[in-house]
């Protein structure tokens, strides 16, 4: 019976496309917003900081819709992020990679996240943003940074970009798409 309808909601999907939830999460002035509006609109807009959060259904891929969930990074903001786990089928985290000074909080927030039971298993991709600033730590340097060799559990993937050109972001999205699709074929039903 499991396998008859695996295969009945594979082919649905085939006519319906593929939808996934998506959290967009990271410290504040890491460029969340930015990446959201530009996969959105594919306009860079202006932003402020993000007192709550903001919901944009995106299509990264033909085929493929994330409902996606960019949540504020402020430091008073952060406890509330757990509220937004469940039914998540994959994970954005941006840092800002030119601002090694918060590399140490932004790993320690990304572990929180990784081992709550809500977030169990669920595949990541790191956006390593502002590739275009001096300084900026390139996608391997910040993944040590970081200490992901060392995380257990998940899939994940370090994707250098630039929010402002959107530059890096569709290969990020490609690879996320990739990940969230193995996941949810792990899923029981």
């Amino acid at each position: 019976m499991g396998l008859l309808l695996s295969s009945l909601q594979q082919t649905l999907m085939k006519f319906t496309g593929y939808q996934a939830r998506i959290l967009l999460l990271g410290l504040d002035a890491a460029g969340k917003t930015t990446i959201l509006y530009k996969l959105k609109l594919n306009e860079t807009v202006t932003t402020i900081p993000t007192i709550g959060f903001n919901v944009e259904t995106v299509e990264p891929i033909r085929n493929v819709t994330f409902t996606v969930w960019d949540v504020g990074g402020q430091d008073r903001i952060r406890v509330l992020w757990k509220h937004y786990y469940l039914n998540t089928d994959g994970l954005i985290f941006v840092v800002d990679s030119a601002d090694p000074e918060r590399f140490l909080e932004a790993s320690s927030e990304l572990s929180a996240i990784l081992e709550s039971d809500e977030m169990r298993g669920v595949p990541f991709v790191v956006l390593a943003n502002k590739q275009d600033l001096p300084g900026s730590r390139q996608p391997g340097e910040l993944s040590e940074e970081l200490g992901l060799r060392k995380m257990r559990g998940h899939q994940w993937h370090v994707q250098g970009c630039c929010a402002t050109t959107g530059d890096g972001l569709a290969e990020g999205l490609e690879k996320l798409t990739d990940l969230v699709k193995q996941f949810k074929k792990g899923k029981p039903f």
